[in-house]
């Protein structure tokens, strides 16, 4: 959940590595540093500031045209400079910077101290330079040192080293936490993201799982043996940059249009009523044979796969739910031989949801990915799936890749319910819904004004209920996951149809309830939830479409309709909206939510 950056070149790595830290760090931010080689020793300075600290405090460092660096997300020891990487050996000749989790960590730090090493910090990671420190005291090159070292550890790694003794290389390593190589004119640049490559080269090369790989300027070796080519990514440096917006989640709330149109390109066949998913290369014959559809993802991801299961079950007929990965993977699950499970991950790297893929493997499932990074682990890991093309997202707080999710599982229910029972006049009218999409989400951002004015009542709350039921439900779940991450109030989601069996005793008149409507066979009983929250003093805003009287409601927010199937979709959009404004007024630090990095690479 850190961010990597390294360079070797001929030019002077200090600015390339403050600045490819400046673009990862919405991966983590408690606390930054550099190591850099010159003149046979090393120049390391790290800190628990942000990275526009860190610049000031390396100002006088230069000269040196090989170093690595790295922004953190505490997991072993708190944010303090000692626990900052990069990491020394006590000879400060070997520099790692780590992301993962050292599992054996205390083993080896209690065999390094009976050794007489000294360990300065509470990181895991520090054991790592001590380790390859001794490996290299024994000779060999540092790619044997980095490897007998990893020899004896147990977790996960996306490592990169740095031996003041050897300027001319660097060596990285990856097992579970991902690492990507960038390939310049005799220079070479590692990160754990695309973002800290795209403004130096579109040439890019994945370290695949257990590999390491021998950097050098002029090209780059890995453990595979294989000549591996590298692949051009679509990424621009623009694609990174604020353009004028106040934050990126602002800016990603604002691209939604433009990412649910690239999402749905090429996809739609309004004539035939269905959708055409390339990648999932699946025939009509292996669709029809699927019997139940589970999606697997953490957070916003599981949450989008609640609203995909529903729109399974609606459209095709087909039994479906969906599950936290970290739960599905620990509890032994049954494999269904017949089931289609779907890994949802917007960055392509989240820990628990890849190892729920390759549990998937090892037992016969049938696992496709949908995640929005192309060459990340989970999309390497999967035969096939379906790219969620909602563009490089940077806020912590997941929003157009949301959309983007709804949009594709919408687009699986079609094909779905196509090879079953979904008739063509009804596939017809979903792929016009489909397509009209894009422009229904601008008119719900056009009310951003208008849900602003709302934000000072959630500025004020200390609680919030977020309530709906069936299409509401997973609605109502990621409208309260965005409130809490963001602006710290505290926010609940319940069942409508719960709030009689225990929740009710919370409500009060300080306690507002944001109550979801779609205009569904179920909108008179949502309607009801309203009158039970009224009667005992609690304020209400209701999220309803257009048309849709809500009497008794404090406040209401309309959206367009897209149909009842597709309304969940437009419905999260005024609870981001309501989120952001509300965070805005009580002045947070929106894209970096306290405690909470972006992509979760670690347990």
């Amino acid at each position: 959940m850190c961010g990597i950056v390294g360079y070797l070149g001929r030019r002077p790595a200090l600015p390339i590595l403050l600045e490819g830290l400046r673009r990862l760090e919405y991966r983590g931010y408690d606390s930054a540093g550099v190591a850099l080689a010159r003149d046979g020793r090393l120049l390391v300075r790290k800190a628990a500031v942000r990275v526009a600290e860190l610049t000031r405090l390396t100002a006088n460092l230069a000269g040196s045209t090989t170093g690595i660096a790295h922004t953190r997300w505490a997991t072993h020891g708190p944010a303090t400079a000692t626990n900052a990487h990069p990491h020394t050996d006590a000879g400060r000749r070997i520099a790692v910077v780590h992301n993962g989790i050292i599992e054996n960590a205390t083993a080896l730090r209690t065999a390094l101290s009976a050794s007489g090493v000294r360990l300065v910090s509470d990181t895991d990671s520090e054991v790592l330079a001590h380790l390859i420190a001794a490996a290299a005291e024994r000779g060999g090159t540092l790619t044997e040192a980095v490897r007998a070292a990893l020899a004896d550890v147990e977790g996960t790694y996306g490592l990169l080293v740095l031996d003041a003794e050897r300027p001319d290389v660097l060596v990285a390593a990856r097992h579970g936490s991902p690492l990507v190589l960038g390939l310049g004119d005799h220079e070479m640049f590692v990160a754990s993201d695309l973002a800290a490559l795209v403004r130096h080269t579109q040439q890019v090369v994945y370290l695949e799982d257990g590999e390491l790989a021998t950097i050098r300027a002029d090209g780059f070796e890995t453990s595979g043996g294989a000549d591996r080519q590298p692949t051009v990514v679509e990424e621009v440096p623009g694609d990174y940059e604020l353009g004028g917006y106040p934050d990126y989640m602002a800016k990603e709330i604002a691209e939604q249009p433009e990412a649910a149109q690239r999402v749905l390109r090429g996809r739609l066949d309004e004539r035939l009523g269905t959708a055409r998913l390339d990648g999932l290369r699946f025939t009509a014959r292996e669709l029809r044979g699927i019997r139940r559809v589970k999606f697997l993802g953490c957070g916003s991801a599981y949450y989008a796969g609640q609203v995909g299961a529903g729109l399974v079950e609606e459209l095709a007929r087909v039994p479906a739910d969906a599950e936290p990965a970290a739960e599905f993977r620990y509890r032994n699950p049954v494999v269904d031989p017949d089931c289609l499970y779907v890994a949802v991950s917007q960055s392509g790297e989240t820990a628990d949801t890849l190892a729920t893929v390759e549990e998937l493997q090892r037992k016969g499932g049938r696992v496709v990915g949908a995640v929005n990074v192309v060459g990340s682990a989970i999309a390497r890991e999967c035969d096939s799936g379906v790219f969620l093309h909602a563009g490089p997202e940077i806020s912590v707080a997941s929003t157009k890749a949301f959309t983007n999710m709804a949009v594709a599982f919408a687009l699986l229910a079609l094909t779905l319910g196509r090879v079953r029972d979904l008739s063509l006049a009804e596939g017809r009218r979903i792929a016009g819904a489909l397509a009209e999409l894009p422009e229904r989400i601008g008119q719900v951002l056009a009310e951003s004004d208008r849900i602003a004015s709302l934000a000072g009542r959630f500025a004020d709350a200390e609680h919030v209920f977020f309530l709906g039921r069936v299409r509401g439900w997973p609605v109502a779940r990621e409208g309260a996951q965005k409130l809490k991450e963001i602006s710290y109030v505290h926010a609940e989601a319940y069942q409508a149809s719960e709030l009689k069996h225990g929740p009710l005793a919370l409500v009060d008149p300080a306690m507002p309830s944001v109550v979801l409507i779609p205009d569904d066979e179920l909108a008179a009983k949502n309607l009801g939830t309203i009158e039970q929250v009224k009667a005992r003093g609690g304020p209400v805003v209701a999220v309803t479409t257009t048309g849709l009287a809500v009497p008794g409601a404090d406040e209401v927010v309309r959206i367009p309709s897209a149909g009842p199937e597709l309304d969940p979709v437009l419905l999260t959009i005024p609870l981001q909206l309501l989120a952001y404004h509300t965070a805005r007024k009580l002045g947070r630090d929106i894209d970096k939510p306290r405690n909470l990095a972006k992509s979760v690479t670690v347990e």
